[in-house]
């Protein structure tokens, strides 16, 4: 089945051949042989090609027999300390010059009053630059360079990763040894394929280096599985011997598998299925692509969900304050007829209120203007007009027409209000008119009062008399009577 979804690749590197399997996302998988030869890398990229896989990375597995793995006892360290001590004590185990050596390593659980125990993968540097020159000729990047036998575990049921465990997988002529410990991997050996005695005896071997009494089980896989599996000699080192607890999916990939060619491939397709990131990676760090540890993931799910919980704070917050501005606007709506009336009420009130104390003003001033113009209307010709009348505390002004203006000065002369009354500028004629200007004082010094209204209530007045008002002008004509 050919898919463009971002299919994984495996490439086993063992003997003199290449097995490539590149499993899809939705169950598929392929898997062929490719001869080492010369130009390996052109050939699969060609073979690649053929078949229509677009694969931008792939994961590199080399055979058990190009490595070395070794569980070393340290003393306790860290960092950079810990990684010059496994190389220190890595250069009396292989067989190569310690510059040409590539390893890394992870730990192995212990006790704490143990010394620390790691589990090391090495290899000769012209193995990892060989599979990374390869990989360049084929236009693939890198995702990881394991040993393929470690990738095994990755093929199994989450039910069957529990005890101790001794899975044999024989690929040809060589029986890869792993040793799982609730499915983590604590050792591997790669042992000649010599029989069902011999295999027997490699089995005991490795639970005497591991420190194991006894193992739960022993698993078998490969090429020629089903005679081991029948094995006494096998059956009396565990409890049980059996075919690994495979997924349903990998279960019908393997059936799908010649005999000749499912050693390797199984060991492709787990190598294609590994880890991302895995315990052992040979790849140099500089090589490998960037991926997450599960502590920087927890981290970053924690700043997010806190993020989130602050952004839903926030919008609750808001959405709170809206509800309550939408009621207190509903409220103020509500109150909006009332609010207007008591301003009209209000602004009425100020208007009452200036009028009032208008009033109130004019009934406390000296100078009341209404009772002199009643009196001049009364005394004043028909024929007479007034254009200006001004009055203070001294006495009063007018100016206007008449048909005789000399005979408006003995009429105001009779008036009880007035004296003094003389013509202040000399009269002139206008027409059938004569115009005049007259003055004339105060008899008591102060103007007279408005009589009484019958019924009415004095209004008192204030003890100090108030401060002198200008003159008021009153234009217009009166007519006189």
């Amino acid at each position: 089945m050919i898919s463009m979804m971002s299919p994984h690749a495996g490439i086993y590197l063992g003997d003199q051949q290449l097995m490539v399997a590149v499993a899809s996302r939705r169950g598929g998988v392929q898997c062929f042989a490719v001869e080492m030869g010369d130009a390996p890398g052109t050939r699969l990229k060609t073979e690649l090609d053929t078949r229509q896989l677009r694969l931008s990375r792939a994961r590199f597995g080399l055979s058990r027999t190009l490595a070395t793995v070794k569980a070393l006892d340290l003393p306790p360290a860290e960092g950079a300390q810990l990684t010059g001590m496994v190389a220190f004590e890595l250069e009396r185990h292989v067989p190569f010059p310690p510059e040409d050596m590539r390893f890394d390593f992870a730990p192995l659980p212990g006790t704490p009053t143990s010394p620390s125990r790691v589990l090391v993968t090495a290899c000769e540097r012209r193995t990892v630059e060989g599979a990374l020159r390869l990989l360049e000729e084929s236009r693939l990047k890198p995702a990881a360079l394991t040993v393929a036998c470690h990738d095994l575990p990755t093929l199994l049921s989450r039910g069957g990763r529990a005890g101790l465990v001794v899975w044999a997988h024989r690929t040809g002529d060589t029986v890869d040894l792993v040793c799982l410990a609730t499915g983590r991997l604590h050792l591997s050996r790669a042992v000649p394929a010599a029989g069902e005695e011999a295999l027997a005896g490699d089995v005991d071997a490795t639970l005497s280096l591991l420190g194991w009494a006894d193992c739960d089980a022993i698993w078998v896989s490969g090429d020629e599985a089903e005679p081991l599996m029948a094995s006494p000699a096998l059956a009396s080192l565990a409890g049980s011997v059996s075919a690994p607890p495979w997924t349903a999916a990998i279960a019908a990939l393997l059936q799908d598998l010649s005999p000749p060619e499912i050693g390797r491939a199984t060991l492709a397709l787990a190598t294609a299925l590994g880890s991302r990131r895995p315990p052992l990676n040979l790849l140099p760090v500089d090589l490998r692509p960037r991926t997450f540890s599960t502590g920087q993931l927890v981290t970053a799910g924690t700043v997010s969900l806190a993020v989130l919980l602050g952004l839903g704070v926030v919008l609750a917050q808001g959405y709170k304050q809206h509800r309550y501005a939408a009621k207190l606007s509903d409220a103020i709506h509500q109150l909006d007829s009332e609010v207007k009336a008591v301003e009209r009420l209000s602004a009425d009130l100020a208007q009452k209120k200036r009028l009032l104390e208008a009033v109130r003003s004019l009934e406390k001033g000296d100078l009341r203007a209404l009772p002199v113009m009643r009196e001049l209307a009364e005394k004043l010709p028909q024929d007479a007009w007034l254009r200006t009348f001004s009055m203070d505390k001294q006495g009063l002004e007018i100016t206007g027409q008449a048909s005789a203006a000399n005979q408006l000065i003995p009429l105001l002369e009779n008036s009880p209000s007035l004296t003094r009354v003389e013509f202040t500028a000399p009269v002139t004629k206008a027409g059938d008119k004569e115009q005049f200007r007259i003055k004339a004082g105060w008899k008591n010094s102060a103007p007279p009062e408005a009589p009484p209204v019958a019924g009415a209530k004095p209004i008192p007045l204030p003890p100090a008399p108030p401060p002198a008002r200008p003159p008021a002008n009153r234009p217009g004509p009166v007519p006189g009577r």
